[in-house]
């Protein structure tokens, strides 16, 4: 069973760092073999503060950004959010591009590469994972977190230590069991 691995990156705004974490975990999951891993961008799809005239649990969307973002997350077996911690929250556009759909969230498995200063972004984590709940998702609890990122990239590459190697393939393990066993429920 090919099972896709949606590797989302969170941030949005100039100067990021997300994509050079979420290139580095792109290619350890490509490596791992559990997922079929696609990489993408929420700055791609230029999702507007929400901006549907109906409920998300409805489906029924007027919007082409809205369209586009309901059929990547609908593809998707399992999730891995790559996000960094701003004011102890998860991004704006984490927070909108949860809003935008419902039910393409349901019944899979779900984690996160967090980074950022001292805490690694793990507040944000913590923050973000109250959305799984209403959404349906699965929290796995093992993640991979970056505190100090800055230090781990040089000329656009982020260069992961043993503890996140570790970490990631524990993730993608367990992601993966979480996947198998979810995916009757949304396929």
């Amino acid at each position: 069973m090919s099972l896709r691995l949606n590797i989302i990156v969170a941030s949005t705004r100039p100067g990021r760092v997300g994509p050079s974490v979420a290139n580095w975990f792109l290619g350890y999951a490509k490596e791992h073999g559990s997922f079929e891993p696609h990489l993408v961008d929420l700055a791609d799809f230029n999702l507007p503060v929400y901006d549907e005239p109906k409920h998300p649990r409805l489906q029924d969307y007027q919007h082409d950004h809205t369209k586009a973002w309901a059929a990547s997350v609908s593809a998707a077996d399992a999730f891995v959010f790559v996000t960094p911690e701003y004011n102890y929250h998860p991004t704006p556009a984490l927070v909108n591009a949860f809003t935008y759909v419902s039910k393409e969230w349901g019944y899979k498995p779900a984690s996160f590469v967090s980074y950022g200063g001292v805490s690694g972004g793990t507040r944000a984590v913590d923050q973000a994972r109250t959305w799984f709940g209403t959404l349906r998702m699965m929290a796995v609890p093992e993640l991979v977190m970056c505190p100090m990122v800055a230090n781990q990239i040089q000329d656009g590459v982020f260069t992961p230590n043993d503890l996140q190697l570790e970490s990631a393939d524990a993730m993608l393990s367990e992601l993966k069991r979480w996947a198998e066993v979810l995916k009757p429920l949304h396929g």
